[in-house]
């Protein structure tokens, strides 16, 4: 159980206080709720970490209960992927329970409603049902059927059970308040007749609960202690008490309804019926298409059970509904395959390169690192021949001096081997390079020790050997739609902001042939591309791999060059960098300074952290061992938050744990000094 009620969301203070106020911790029992009717997304996992996360705090068992009253909509397909979603997030529930498992026991409180007269049957239709509720600001009107004898309602209901009525004809409603301010209170439906086989029950029934009634004597039979819900729920926690206090027994655990927030994540959209739409119109391939913002989709495409805890971790629990930007679950991704991905080297649109100075029929493995982010993760050998591919794009014939790429005349390293000049080019007869020549110091391969492999060129380029490289697919997925919120313009369809880039098919990519057993839990950073998986239909002749995310955010670079220029030109000078951005500067150059030079950097830093939050800071916790000067910057500015109040949490203590088991003095000293 998490200890400091300063790391306790607002349902976990609520938990509390039920165990001081006399709860026994042994009473805690929670569930996830799912309707079997589609496959769950990004919103549902919040609730399933939220739920589970509960689970493991307290170490209190955790129902899996499918709210299966519909048979219209649900199918067995669903509950397996939903249990599927589960298990791969990493959690396990206690009890596999269904509504449909309580059927005949709500039946029979039904039963015992309609004898209290605290229910009955109506036959009027939806319209006049809907139509005599009244509205927010004035009463209902009292069905004309509101006094039907009980036996008559009991006769009724037992016909209606029995399968004698079609559907529509017939439905039981709780006699309630028609005058309530709290229109969900006003009489509201209890069963209605639905006559299709249900996926568990088959025929056995042809009345099924509405949600209402079944939810919460659903946490009763389960005797869940917080029934926690999105915040569509709230105006409902009225009815879920007055159902329980009808049938509630002293001597049990009464569950409590509680709500928070639901996930909504910009440029995607969150409700089943338009996630159908998108698969049932063949927009995208499927539930678990890599675009869908589905649990299956997010897995396909390469997410990780981990980031999208730490992603539902870092967006937290709230009170009220917002929209989390997807550049935060696309920085949860990246910060974890950064740290587990096995880099590679991969060319997408290749243009052949041939070193002249290089012997013909040579074979040379060259040692490439995993992972230098991770210590004693290896390395695997990658051949090198005379003829390369490289990008299109990282060749100009003629290029400015901010160019960093190859070009005549400019030399550049071959990422793991050799710095090369280029010379010349072969065209094509439409003037299309075919080739670019060019030569190599052939002293200057990498890691080999000499003078000439210590020297530095500005910039650094991936390739594949062309008699070694193997084929793929390559699919770049990017986000799905072009407006944030594509569902919230009134009359225009959702479907009109659909993004016409959001996946990019390379037929014919040329990979290094480490990539050929590749398998579908391996994780890779294709060198300067982005983070990539396999995808689930490939096979050991036809490789496919999906693009996860890439290495930066590349929306936000198009977002700023989009920005109105009258606004940029509104913002004040000597603000274009933000702080986070110009300590970062200065502390990249922070372990080549000394005496006064340092000093004064120091307080540059301190100063800048005046301006900054945790959340500039806490992306950066991550930052790789060998960056130091970054670490110590960070560990300055993180002081002096510390210093104005901020309270520490696991990930604080964590950073400054590594700064102080660090080698660098200058990043031990720093943290010890902000360790008290």
């Amino acid at each position: 159980m998490k200890e400091g009620s300063e790391s306790l969301n607002f349902l976990e203070h609520i938990i509390a206080e039920d165990l001081k106020s006399g709860l026994s911790k042994d009473s805690l029992r929670f569930r996830f709720p799912p309707e079997p009717n589609g496959y769950l997304h990004i919103g549902h996992a919040a609730s399933i970490c939220l739920n589970f996360g509960l689970g493991e705090d307290y170490q209190s068992p955790v129902n899996l209960r499918f709210d299966d009253t519909n048979p219209s909509k649900e199918e067995q397909e669903f509950v397996d992927s939903i249990k599927n979603d589960i298990e791969w997030l990493g959690f396990k529930w206690a009890q596999e329970c269904y509504t449909s498992d309580y059927f005949q026991q709500l039946y029979d409180w039904a039963v015992d409603f309609i004898k209290m007269g605290k229910a009955y049957i109506d036959g009027q239709s939806p319209e006049l049902i809907a139509e005599q509720k009244g509205t927010p600001t004035s009463p209902g009107k009292p069905s004309p059927y509101r006094d039907r004898p009980i036996e008559e309602n009991l006769e009724i209901f037992q016909k209606m059970k029995d399968g004698e009525y079609p559907a529509g004809s017939y439905v039981l409603r709780a006699k309630i308040d028609m005058a309530s301010p709290n229109m969900l209170m006003r009489d509201p439906l209890m069963y209605r007749i639905i006559n299709k086989a249900h996926h568990r029950t088959g025929t056995d029934w042809c009345i099924y609960p509405m949600y209402d009634w079944a939810h919460g004597q659903s946490d009763y039979i389960e005797q869940i202690s917080h029934s926690l819900c999105t915040l569509e729920f709230k105006s409902h926690r009225e009815l879920y008490d007055w159902f329980l206090d009808q049938i509630y027994d002293e001597n049990k655990l009464r569950p409590k309804q509680r709500e928070f927030a639901r996930r909504n994540l910009s440029y995607t959209v969150m409700s089943k019926r338009k996630l159908l739409e998108l698969v049932q119109s063949k927009t995208v391939a499927g539930w678990d298409d890599p675009r869908m913002p589905t649990i299956s989709g997010l897995r396909r495409r390469g997410y990780t059970p981990e980031s999208i805890r730490k992603f539902s971790e870092i967006s937290g629990i709230s009170k009220r509904d917002s929209v989390t930007d997807v550049s935060l679950l696309e920085y949860a991704i990246r910060e974890d395959l950064n740290k587990r991905s096995t880099r590679a080297m991969a060319v997408i649109d290749p243009v052949k390169l041939v070193i002249t100075n290089y012997p013909e029929g040579k074979i040379e493995m060259l040692e490439a690192e995993n992972n230098p982010e991770m210590q004693n993760t290896g390395s695997h050998e990658v051949p090198f021949t005379r003829e390369l591919y490289i990008e299109k794009e990282d060749f100009k014939e003629e290029a400015g001096s901010k160019y960093f790429r190859l070009s005549i005349g400019n030399e550049v390293r071959l990422k793991s081997a050799y710095i090369i000049k280029a010379e010349s080019v072969v065209k094509d007869a439409n003037g299309n390079i075919a080739e670019i020549h060019c030569t190599a110091d052939l002293d200057s391969r990498s890691g080999s020790g000499t003078e000439a492999s210590m020297r530095k060129v500005k910039g650094t380029l991936h390739w594949v050997s062309i008699e070694h490289a193997i084929k793929a697919e390559i699919r770049e997925y990017d986000r799905l739609f072009l407006d944030e919120a594509p569902d919230a313009h009134g009359e225009k369809s959702f479907m009109e902001f659909l993004n016409p880039e959001s996946l990019k098919i390379t037929k014919e990519a040329y990979l290094e042939p480490f990539l050929q057993n590749a398998t579908l839990d391996d994780k890779f950073q294709f060198q300067r591309v982005g983070y990539f998986t396999l995808d689930k239909d490939a096979t050991s002749e036809h490789l496919i791999f999906n693009k996860t995310v890439g290495l930066k955010d590349s929306w936000a670079k198009v977002q700023t060059k989009e920005q109105p220029q009258a606004q940029q030109q509104q913002q004040p000078q000597g603000q274009g960098r933000s702080p986070i951005n110009e300590i970062q500067k200065i502390s990249k150059k922070y372990t080549n300074l000394s005496g006064s030079k340092l000093e004064n950097a120091k307080a540059d830093i301190a100063k800048l952290a005046e301006e900054v939050t945790y959340e500039d800071l806490e992306p950066l916790f991550g930052t790789a061992k060998k960056k130091v000067g970054t670490r110590i910057g960070v560990t300055i500015a993180l002081g002096v938050l510390l210093e104005k109040g901020l309270a520490r949490n696991a990930d604080i203590d964590a950073f400054i744990k590594a700064g102080i088991e660090d080698d660098n003095e200058l990043l031990v000293e720093e943290a010890k000094a902000i360790s008290k």
